[in-house]
């Protein structure tokens, strides 16, 4: 009796929270654009200028628009993990948040509602992009589809956990837009999805090793490429998707604990 009360207690916050982001986004325009809109024009452009003059490797006839496909799939995550996470100052601001904290439910709770919803917005827009593989000479088959669907799930909850801990002590837009260009636009751009690792300086490549999205990219391109050209400079899989899973529950453990600790 106790454990079912307890289980309810949970799971509908959760999925009121879920909701609430889902619709919230799904009626705000303007952030479907900037999530979506922004990662495939930076793709169209940066790609379409360097396809010619890019090689994954010696022998390799991967262009540049195939090689930054599955770092656009990541950013896309990274800008609707930045978009929805907005909210948790939003919601702080509107009153809402505070209601929300002095409901008799588990601040476990709170973290797992906001991330689902924003992993679930993530999933569905790089889903869609996703559609646009064939385009650039790539084959989807139904293993490569779930093996991208995995991996988006587990690179989206660690992403939306890292959008999370970063909004969930700040009062200002401002403050987080700033946060956002000085830490996770740079951790990006180090993941091996705008240039492989192998070409860039010892330090640098120092950096994109400790970067925990270095392998959440080398995670997705694995898994759209399923071992061909495409994936080749990358780490392995199974470090790939093993450091991604780590990263995603370090930042779910993280955001619970400052959750529960700033009141």
């Amino acid at each position: 009796m106790t454990e079912s009360a307890v289980t309810t207690t949970s799971i509908l916050p959760i999925l009121s929270l879920w909701r609430r982001e889902v619709v919230r986004f799904a009626r705000q325009r303007s952030r479907v654009i900037g999530a979506l809109g922004t990662p495939v024009v930076f793709w169209v452009l940066i790609g379409s200028g360097l396809r010619n003059s890019f090689k994954g490797s010696s022998d390799s006839n991967v262009n540049y628009l195939e090689y930054a496909f599955p770092g656009t799939i990541a950013l896309i995550v990274l800008f609707t993990a930045i978009f929805s996470m907005i909210s948790v100052i939003e919601d702080r601001r509107e009153g809402f948040l505070q209601a929300v904290l002095v409901a008799p439910v588990g601040r476990s709770a709170i973290v797992m509602g906001k991330v689902l919803g924003c992993s679930t917005l993530a999933i569905v827009q790089a889903a869609v992009f996703l559609l646009l593989a064939p385009l650039i000479g790539v084959s989807l088959s139904v293993s490569s589809v779930l093996a991208m669907v995995g991996v988006l799930v587990v690179v989206s909850v660690g992403l939306s956990a890292l959008g999370l801990l970063i909004a969930w002590p700040m009062d200002s837009t401002q403050g987080f837009h700033a946060v956002m260009n000085l830490v996770l636009m740079p951790m990006w751009l180090l993941s091996g999805a705008f240039f492989p690792a192998a070409g860039a300086s010892r330090w640098m490549g120092l950096v994109m090793a400790v970067n925990p999205l270095t392998y959440g990219v080398s995670a997705l391109r694995h898994a759209l490429y399923t071992g061909t050209s495409g994936a080749e400079a990358s780490p392995s899989w199974g470090v790939s998707i093993g450091v991604s899973i780590a990263f995603a529950l370090v930042m779910i453990s993280l955001s619970v604990a400052v959750v529960t600790k700033r009141q």
